[in-house]
Parts: structure tokens; sequence; C-alpha cells
């Protein structure tokens, strides 16, 4: 397989992606915070483009794992981790109040970066400050 292939099936992939993002909405912080605003001012819009990501995820993902491998990799890598525990649900809460307070996950809040979005300008050092964050508390901790 030749060496430019794997940088840009991830370029396009990242690109389409981006893309998605920017047509659905998802890269508007106030977008974001509207459909999390269930007791205020609730904007159900996002509600269809979750629809359409779970719709599609149901639809394609048994094909998708018959083939023997992904197209650019040898295999795929999907985590055998079936179990719900504490590490899981305080960073799963931990996502959704960074998510619920500043209308950004990290998908979005690059493609917000790349159009030098005021949001995102901040969002983006604090993630980055964040994950070097977790990185040095689980090597102390061991996990």
């Amino acid at each position: 397989m030749s060496s430019w292939r794997i940088p840009f099936a991830a370029l396009l992939a990242g690109a389409l992606f981006g893309l998605g993002l920017a047509v659905s909405g998802m890269t508007d912080p106030q977008r974001i915070l509207g459909f999390l605003d269930v007791f205020g001012d609730f904007n159900p819009a996002l509600l269809f483009v979750l629809g359409g990501a779970v719709m599609t995820t149901m639809l394609l993902f048994r094909f998708v794992l018959r083939r023997p491998a992904p197209v650019f990799a040898r295999r795929f890598h999907l985590s055998d981790v079936r179990s719900i525990d504490a590490r899981l649900l305080t960073g799963a809460a931990l996502f959704g109040v960074g998510w619920g307070l500043a209308g950004y996950c990290p998908g979005p809040a690059l493609v917000g970066l790349g159009v030098l979005s005021p949001e995102a300008l901040w969002f983006v050092p604090a993630m980055l400050v964040g994950m070097l964050l977790h990185k040095v508390v689980s090597r102390s901790s061991g996990a």
C-alpha cells in the first residue's frame, strides 16, 4: 500500500466529518446550547442530526464489520470493554459538563478553530490542557 494513501484517507475522512459538522450546525455553540436547554429556549434541530447518525450506524455498521479488515488497516480496532465503571461515568460527566458550558466538543471545536471562532480560540487550548492533565493524572495513578 502506498505511503500517501493512509494520510490522504485520513484527510478525506476529516474533511468529510468537518463538512458534516458544518452543514448540520454542530459547529455553532449557540445551536448546541439551545439543544441542551430543554427547559428554556429548546432547539430540537440537532435531534435530526443525531437520528441520522444513529440510523446510518444501525444500517451500515454490520456491513462494515463483515469485511475482514478496514480498507486502510490490517484489522479493526474495536474496544472489548463491556462494563460501566466510575472512570467511564466521570469522563462522561466531565464531557457533558464541558459540552453544556461551552457548546463545543472536540470535533466541532477544531472545525471552529479552523474558521477562527472566538469560542473555539479559548476552548481548544483549554481542551488541550485538559488532555495533558488527564495524561499526567493517568500516569501517576497507574490507570
